[in-house]
């Protein structure tokens, strides 16, 4: 058991991001911290629950911990924004128009005579320097860049423009060279362009040794206001070296992987642990770590080999680069077959230096403080979940290992928008990103058996469709993947079903089904025909009831989210000129149909993105 007596004994005193969790193991709460023995350590002491109120409701819910150390307070800052975006734990403060993108610096290298600008969020297009964490200090830093390069400003295109009125009044306060009337080549501009973006890359000291030597002649030429402006540039020149290496100065996706084992004498323990950061869009979105057991013999480079053999050959989506903080063994073969499953080059490299080596060496050390934090508890969840699949194959009487378990449910009210669900548990453990979702289409009413035999034929026809052809794609080849066992919520008639659709797509896979008691719990498992009861304590039948459990919300939450579009859809879709936009934009305003149908023209146009016409449509459609 996770004991948070012990753990905050663990805890560095470094800074970093912190994420609490619940006894489900879902993060509640993320934060950040110079500190983070004192910051954890603090949610733990009566005096500071008791003065706050989120504390008095949070703190009794969390059972467990993690961190992630970052090198200062900013990395810290801008991972934790990220992964609250990225998890929206309850007891964060949630920005529902996500304006909470750190500002960047925008080179339009795309024309002919670049500018520079303020920009909120990286796009597609053009060359971006950032992020910064204030956008006051970014603004002043492009008036520094505009004071040392004199960058047009002006929203002329080129060479369209050229010749064209009178040049502006930036030419005449020096702040711009005229590009627009010759005053300057292209020759000559861009390789103002190329200073400004080594300068931007953070290579400030050649532009420091001129300012200072320029401030130098001022002051000894008695021009001391002049000097005093220069030395005020040297000061703003530190507001760029404010880089965060958790956010990447491109766009490409590649994973973070380090490993942690502990020594033993001459060796190593037979167990190790393998910290893996995701960096998608030049973003790092969270991490993953995964014990690995039978290490002892093994030296670094065939742990690396092994572990990414076995975890790139299953996972959806390969990254076009692999950051290790150790050399791999069959480095070339392991990149070839690489980029056979993803369709293009990967590359797998060691980072000796720049930004990708010291997200290595954040990977490592964060790999270290895991393993020695959850190093025996992430074995023993692993022993609970070998034991549980153990005697569920045992109470079957299965002699193949069950690996991969799918299971299935149907949700509907009357027939109205049928849902199938599939969820997927690999090695007792849930893998949210092969859970399926499934609207029937083939079937008409309420009927589960259909709609199970639907949604089972759906899939494995995919299955079939892709084993047989040998295509896998990039992001989704989870379909190609044969579960060792399927679960049905119902009894003997789903499973009968669910075993005749197999049948006739020609595949042979075990079929069980889970039974609920009068009480709607689950009570015992329904296999050949014969009800299978699981000792109640054991982990085996904990394990079927979490299963049990999740695919049913997991369709029931679809089934919810269909009923309630379908609500909306059936009275304000069916009005000319009623899109998707203003049919949300009526809502959040009128808070229901009934008001919509008696607001007049005047109040119907004043809501957003709503114009006279469009009101004067709804006003007539509920009126006609």
């Amino acid at each position: 058991m996770f004991s948070i007596a012990d753990e905050l004994k663990k805890l560095p005193s470094k800074s970093g991001v912190y994420l609490m969790k619940d006894k489900n193991g879902a993060i509640i709460y993320v934060g950040k911290a110079v500190n983070l023995r004192n910051r954890v350590r603090s949610y733990f002491r009566e005096s500071s629950a008791a003065q706050n109120p989120k504390l008095r409701s949070m703190v009794p819910r969390i059972s467990q911990f993690e961190y992630i150390v970052t090198d200062n307070e900013v990395e810290a800052l801008i991972l934790e924004c990220n992964l609250i975006k990225q998890h929206k734990p309850k007891y964060n403060i949630s920005l529902k128009d996500d304006k909470s993108h750190y500002p960047y610096i925008k080179l339009t290298d795309y024309e002919c005579l670049p500018r520079i600008f303020y920009s909120k969020k990286r796009e597609k297009k053009g060359r971006f320097f950032g992020p910064y964490t204030s956008g006051e200090r970014v603004k002043e830093v492009i008036k520094l860049i505009h004071d040392i390069w004199p960058l047009r400003r002006c929203g002329r295109s080129f060479p369209r423009d050229y010749g064209k009125g009178r040049p502006c009044l930036q030419f005449h306060v020096n702040q711009c060279k005229a590009p627009c009337h010759h005053h300057i080549s292209e020759t000559d501009y861009n390789q103002m362009v190329k200073e400004v973006v080594h300068f931007a890359q953070g290579k400030i000291e050649p532009v420091v040794a001129k300012l200072t030597q320029e401030m130098q002649h001022l002051s000894e030429n008695m021009e001391f206001e002049k000097a005093a402006e220069k030395r005020d540039l040297l000061q703003a020149l530190a507001l760029l070296t404010e880089k965060q290496k958790a956010e990447t100065a491109n766009f490409e996706d590649r994973d973070i992987i380090a490993l942690a084992r502990r020594q033993l004498g001459q060796g190593y323990s037979d167990e190790a642990l393998m910290q893996v950061f995701f960096v998608r869009g030049g973003k790092m979105i969270g991490r993953e770590h995964f014990t690995l057991q039978g290490v002892t013999d093994l030296p670094d480079d065939e742990v690396f080999a092994a572990f990414i053999k076995q975890f790139y050959g299953e996972v959806a989506f390969i990254p076009k680069e692999l950051a290790l903080a150790h050399p791999t063994a069959d480095k070339e073969a392991i990149e070839k077959w690489l980029t056979h499953l993803k369709g293009q080059r990967v590359r797998i490299t060691v980072p000796q230096k720049g930004e990708k080596q010291k997200l290595v060496k954040l990977a490592s050390l964060n790999a270290s403080l895991t393993f020695e934090q959850f190093g025996a508890h992430l074995k023993r969840e692993a022993e609970r979940n070998h034991s549980a699949l153990q005697e569920i194959a045992e109470a079957l009487k299965l002699s193949s290992t069950l690996a991969r378990i799918e299971a299935y449910d149907i949700s509907n009210i009357q027939g109205f928008e049928s849902v199938g669900s599939m969820v997927v548990f690999e090695n007792g453990k849930a893998k949210n990103s092969d859970y399926r979702k499934f609207k029937l289409k083939w079937v008409v009413g309420p009927d589960d058996y259909a709609g199970m035999e639907e949604v089972v034929t759906r899939r494995f026809k995919r299955y079939k469709n892709e084993a047989d052809n040998k295509t896998e794609t990039e992001v989704d080849n989870s379909w190609s993947k044969k579960p060792d066992i399927l679960m049905i919520d119902g009894g003997k008639g789903q499973v009968h079903t669910v075993e005749r659709a197999l049948k006739e797509i020609g595949l042979e896979i075990p079929v069980c089904g889970m039974i609920k008691d009068d009480r709607h719990r689950t009570k015992a498992l329904m296999f050949q025909d014969i009800e299978i009861p699981l000792p109640r304590h054991g982990e085996g039948f904990k394990l079927v009831t979490r299963i049990q459990d999740e695919v049913h919300r997991f369709a029931l939450e679809y089934h919810r989210k269909l009923r309630a579009d379908a609500q909306v859809r059936s009275v304000l879709d069916d009005i000319p000129g009623i899109g998707s936009a203003r049919r949300k934009a009526l809502m959040r305003h009128f808070k229901g149909i009934d008001p919509i149908r008696a607001a007049t023209v005047e109040e119907l146009s004043q809501v957003d993105s709503m114009n006279l016409k469009a009101a004067e449509a709804v006003y007539a459609f509920f009126r006609t």
